[in-house]
């Protein structure tokens, strides 16, 4: 909270640039680059898409979701390291699983996953957005195998192998004491406590979604765009703050037909307990990729795939917009006459720029 308070404000620091061409000035102040800040994730998401852009193929792409039953959900509040992990385990391992059986598509496949932890009214949701490319490359990777247009793997199958999966890894976290339980929960420490807590949860369905394919590969990058360094809230949402009450917009899922957005006013501590709740353990990553898409084997396995597909690479593909309320960088070139922009004056942390232009700062 200190660092977002801080962030674009005198306290860090900063510098005036001046434009090239016609002498147009501002003050930017320094990003406390807090990946939780709204006014910091604009540029980093830009930066991220950039060489995202680089891996994208000529295929259908598709977004699946796996989302955790809320009785999960209370213990991963508690466990977040060990819980978000394993939800990025057990879903990317259920891809991979169905994908690679003969009787579905008998290839292997790679994904990105997003996890998010929130809902629209902030509460606490953990699930992860996964976006998988239509296909993957035979055992013996001599081709490309399509999936059949606009479907990629049965969502039924998938919830019930996640499903196991995840289970059976949240046993395993229990019996080797890595799960804190507190409140009514505290017996769940004991091994026969928490078999006969689990069973009922072996029985429900499990939420997975598969939305419909992408409309192409710039579609891809503009929701990636929008998703991957998404915050528990934006800037943007806000309506109003004073002392007592924090106002801002959210969607109502309950109504199906409509408008669903609304309005939700809450007291000042409770907006911050919600925003808090969303807070990631320090060095916790939360993109992640898989598969094909892992590690070193990524850049050689999407040159093999382009050429079994017979395709060039990308060109060069538009970044997403920037949330209106990011501040101006260098990146960003003169808004009066399109020139670039050059710095003219640093300030360090504490001071205050020479008496120049008014320092432009993002929306609070």
């Amino acid at each position: 909270m200190a660092a977002i308070e801080a962030c674009r404000t005198e306290a860090l620091g900063g510098h005036v640039a001046a434009c090239a061409n016609c002498g147009h000035e501002h003050v930017a102040y320094n990003s406390c680059k807090n990946r939780h800040c709204p006014k910091c994730q604009g540029p980093a998401a830009r930066d991220w898409m950039a060489a995202r852009a680089e891996d994208l193929l000529p295929v259908e792409y598709f977004h699946v979701v796996f989302t955790l039953p809320a009785e999960i959900a209370r213990i991963a509040y508690w466990n977040k390291r060990e819980v978000y992990g394993l939800l990025f385990r057990a879903s990317a391992e259920t891809v991979m699983t169905i994908a690679a059986d003969p009787r579905r598509l008998g290839a292997r496949v790679g994904m990105t996953s997003v996890l998010h932890t929130w809902g629209s009214a902030m509460t606490h949701h953990p699930h992860v957005h996964m976006i998988v490319p239509g296909g993957g490359l035979s055992p013996d990777g001599a081709r490309w195998v399509s999936c059949r247009p606009g479907f990629f793997l049965p969502v039924r199958v998938l919830s019930r192998l996640f499903r196991r999966l995840f289970l059976d890894g949240l046993a395993r976290l229990q019996r080797a004491g890595r799960l804190a339980f507190f409140g009514e929960l505290e017996g769940l420490t004991s091994a026969d406590a928490f078999a006969p807590w689990l069973a009922p949860l072996r029985r429900v369905e499990w939420v997975v979604y598969a939305k419909p394919p992408f409309g192409g590969p710039e579609a891809v990058l503009a929701y990636l765009g929008r998703y991957t360094h998404r915050v528990a809230i934006s800037n943007a949402r806000l309506v109003s703050a004073d002392a007592d009450t924090v106002a801002f917009r959210w969607k109502d899922y309950r109504i199906k037909r409509g408008n669903r957005m609304k309005v939700m006013r809450l007291a000042t501590g409770e907006f911050i307990r919600r925003f808090l709740v969303h807070v990631l353990p320090d060095g916790f990553h939360r993109i992640r990729h898989y598969g094909l898409l892992s590690g070193a084997g990524r850049k050689p396995n999407i040159d093999r795939i382009r050429s079994l597909l017979g395709a060039a690479p990308p060109g060069k593909t538009k970044a997403p917009e920037l949330d209106p309320c990011t501040p101006l960088t260098l990146r960003e070139p003169c808004p009066d006459c399109g020139g670039p922009m050059r710095i003219v004056e640093t300030f360090r942390r504490g001071e205050r720029p020479s008496a120049r232009a008014p320092p432009r700062k993002a929306a609070a």
